[in-house]
């Protein structure tokens, strides 16, 4: 088997982990109904997977880093498959509580090394390709499993779908002790080294963006269903349908990102895909009620959305380029942390206000967030004065010659 089909079994493995992963969302008003709690205490479900991962990940990647790959794959599917049976087999929400955040540690495990082992597998012109593809596999969950895993919860039990999950995980290890090579581990490097990014004002800003952004987006898309179903008054099918649109407006949204990126440069396409993020947010609020406006605002609110994914992680290796690898990890940890304080913050919304100001305060967590990066990125231009100085002295060389 050539190298690029490993690189595409490693993808659809990530989808399995992202359908884990992003799947709440899609039935959260099911599994809250079943297990006897409100939506907002179904919502947690979703901040204790994302703090799981934030802070799991990468103290488990450090004390894991010289395990070789393959095993490390191995190891963090097993655990992966085991999350999945305890939601299964075990009812209630403090077991479902522990299921999430096994699978969130082995799902953040799994992603960051299949990301590695895919990296290495490309050829050192193509590696760029390699983990585009892998991504590509876990946001395509949004895509298809999320509305998948709808349909099949509103024909069955919801714990199916996990079930399924974890059958599908054995077959994973399967292929991946079957096809994917041993690969040699790494030097670990200490979370001290990653957190001395953060002292730079620069890179922290940028991380910001990053929070404000996706918490705005969490607070409204935690809460979907419920939202769908209880405020603008859709079908069960009509919901699945709306999800399934959703999901190809928010890949769609990442190619123009990535396009415009190249096209018309880092701020025009990261400040202006939250500003009508924003807007269409607010947009969502007003048109509430009417399901012929809600399919159309769903897909622009999703394109806009992840309009910002590459534009973002692109700005954030510009920052540091020899540091890629530790930004990209770092940006993964708040976009998680990012998460839990949007499904929280949601929550508390529903509990205080009502399930249809979601959205308002979405809508101000991306406001805030576009400020955040035309701050940020008039930070990073000014640059530090080491820079500044490496600089001039370039253009001095340059002049002599």
């Amino acid at each position: 088997m050539s190298n690029t089909w490993k690189i595409y079994l490693l993808a659809v493995a990530s989808f399995l982990v992202g359908t884990s992963e992003n799947i709440i969302a899609g039935i959260l008003d099911k599994v809250a109904a079943d297990i006897g709690v409100s939506v907002s205490a179904a919502g947690q479900l979703i901040t204790v997977f994302s703090l799981a991962y934030a802070f799991g990940t990468p103290i488990l990647m450090a004390a894991l880093a010289r395990m070789e790959r393959r095993r490390l794959l191995l190891y963090s599917l097993a655990v992966f498959v085991a999350g999945n049976l305890l939601a299964v087999t075990l009812t209630g929400y403090s077991f479902l509580i522990g299921s999430r955040i096994i699978l969130a540690l082995s799902t953040g495990v799994f992603v960051v090394t299949a990301l590695t082992v895919a990296s290495k597998l490309a050829p050192p012109d193509k590696q760029g390709s390699a983990i585009a593809t892998l991504v590509m596999g876990f946001s395509t969950s949004l895509i298809v499993g999320v509305p998948l895993g709808r349909v099949i919860a509103a024909a069955y039990d919801w714990q199916w779908i996990f079930g399924g999950i974890g059958v599908l995980g054995v077959l994973a290890m399967l292929a991946v002790a079957w096809v994917i090579p041993r690969t040699e581990g790494e030097q670990p490097v200490p979370i001290r080294d990653q957190l001395a990014l953060l002292k730079q004002p620069k890179i922290a800003a940028a991380l910001l963006v990053t929070f404000f952004w996706i918490a705005g987006y969490s607070i409204t898309y935690t809460y979907i269903s419920p939202f769908l179903l209880t405020v603008t008054g859709m079908s069960e099918k009509g919901v699945s349908a709306a999800l399934f649109a959703f999901g190809i407006a928010s890949l769609l949204g990442s190619k123009l990102g990535g396009y415009g990126t190249d096209r018309w440069g880092v701020p025009r396409t990261l400040i202006g895909g939250m500003l009508l993020h924003t807007l269409t947010l607010v947009a969502l609020s007003l048109a509430a009620h009417s399901s012929a406006a809600m399919f159309p605002l769903l897909m622009l609110w999703a394109f806009s959305a992840w309009s910002s994914g590459p534009t973002q992680q692109y700005n954030l290796i510009l920052l540091a380029p020899q540091a890629s690898g530790i930004m990209l990890s770092l940006n993964s940890s708040v976009l998680q942390l990012a998460m839990a304080a949007g499904a929280g913050i949601g929550g508390v919304v529903i509990q205080s206000v009502s399930l249809a100001s979601i959205s308002w305060i979405g809508a101000a967590g991306v406001a805030v967030a576009a400020v955040t990066a035309a701050a940020s990125l008039r930070l990073s231009r000014k640059g530090s004065p080491k820079e500044k100085r490496s600089e001039l002295e370039a253009a001095l060389q340059k002049a002599g010659t």
